[in-house]
């Protein structure tokens, strides 16, 4: 399992604001990627559009397309209450109400297939009222929801726990659904809820989404510089971030303002990442905000020290289509996302980034990005810049995320 930690500042899905970026620790040793023997691809230079998009879609066929969040799942209850029998996720929801009076509505099964996705992380996600109270009760919900949705049309998805069950999916041509949990309050400090979650399908938790945890502070509230002290004195018998403590587990940082950052990330993270790759999901550069950095971080720059660590450990940085990541405002196009993808790239290198584009979770999308079925066009764009070669678009895809999984299953045997 990966777990993440998080925090955001507004409003969004249904009354909350999703300003945030996922820090993914995944335990794990290097391992082999592959889905099959792929096409010999290339594209001329000067290529039309036309042609670039003929050859991404060529290239998406043999390599998943690998999103890590969607919250789709959030908005089946906030608008159907979870009720399957009323949801038709065949049908072109934004053409339908009330899907199609939301700005925060991109998914359907159409949408999907034209986007050519192969792998999705659906998120179960809870707002951060329910801790302490029924937390893990609609955490649990959320996961049955997931599951019940993937069985309601088992010839589109299929429940896939590992990077093997993956490939296998989309060797079958169905999108492979894996699920992950929002927020390290829906396990109410239990270290068997969270063994249970992993039981159930689950492969990565948050560690906070916008409040602390007695076991997890958002950083805004942290005093302390040893992080590495709380989590061994909240969970005395064995870190659930270290190998063995949670079956595998990760931890994933999530929030601009809400990871570990300057002497706190130095000291407190040296500990638990010395076995882990690191993952950044729907995530943006640092110091983009242009906000005064003062939390001591030594990173206002937006030199990429976080991105840097990428390289060092085996992780990944995927980015996230949030307008307000990209641009620090409500205006953003695909350009401002290939610059993202693009610094990555150069910090971390090509091995190092992927995509968290975060669908049904923002409601402010880039130009030319507007849903799940604009996949191919980013590629396309990506592929007019002759830096980029096939080989590198695999990565970017999905090759990169397959490579962490599987070193989270290697750790977790060890």
């Amino acid at each position: 399992m990966l777990v993440k930690f998080g925090g955001s500042a507004e409003v969004g899905l249904g009354g909350r604001t999703r300003v945030w970026v996922c820090l993914v620790l995944v335990l794990g040793a290097a391992a082999g990627v592959g889905v099959g023997v792929p096409l010999a691809l290339r594209v001329d230079p000067g290529a039309t559009l036309s042609q670039r998009l003929n050859t991404v879609r060529s290239l998406l066929q043999d390599t998943p397309l690998f999103d890590g969040h969607n919250d789709l799942p959030w908005n089946i209850r906030k608008f159907m209450h979870n009720k399957l029998h009323s949801f038709n996720f065949t049908a072109e929801l934004k053409q339908l109400r009330p899907w199609s009076r939301s700005s925060w509505s991109h998914t359907d099964l159409p949408r999907l297939k034209e986007g050519m996705v192969g792998a999705q992380f659906w998120v179960s996600y809870v707002p951060c009222k329910s801790q302490k109270l029924n937390a893990v009760q609609l955490t649990i919900e959320q996961i049955d929801l997931i599951k019940r949705l993937i069985d309601q049309y088992p010839d589109h998805l299929r429940l896939a726990t590992s990077a093997d069950e993956v490939e296998a999916a989309f060797k079958e041509g169905r999108i492979a659904s894996l699920i992950g949990v929002e927020g390290g309050h829906a396990i109410q400090n239990s270290l068997g809820v969270l063994r249970a979650l992993r039981d159930l399908g689950v492969r990565y938790l948050t560690l906070t989404h916008t409040c602390s945890t007695p076991w997890w502070p958002v950083s805004s509230q942290v005093t302390s510089s040893d992080i590495t002290h709380l989590l061994w004195l909240n969970f005395p018998s064995r870190s659930p971030f270290t190998r063995g403590g949670g079956g595998g587990s990760g931890l994933s940082v999530h929030g601009p303002r809400d990871r570990p950052r300057g002497p706190q990330r130095t000291q407190g993270t040296h500990l638990l990442w010395q076995d882990v790759c690191i993952l950044f999901s729907n995530g943006r550069r640092d110091g983009d905000d242009g906000d005064d950095d003062d939390d001591g971080d030594g990173d206002d720059d937006g030199d990429g020290d976080d991105d840097d660590d990428q390289s060092k450990n085996g992780g990944i940085v995927m980015v996230s289509f949030y307008n307000y990541f990209l641009t620090c405002s409500e205006q953003a196009t695909i350009s401002d996302v290939i610059e993202h993808i693009n610094h990555v790239r150069k910090v971390a290198g090509v091995d190092h980034v992927g995509i968290g584009a975060d669908f049904d979770g923002i409601n402010k999308l880039p130009v030319g990005l507007p849903d799940v079925s604009a996949y191919p066009s980013l590629f396309a764009e990506l592929l007019s810049d002759p830096s980029w070669t096939i080989s590198d678009l695999r990565k970017l895809a999905g090759e990169n995320l397959l490579r962490v999984m599987r070193q989270v299953e290697q750790v977790r045997y060890r």
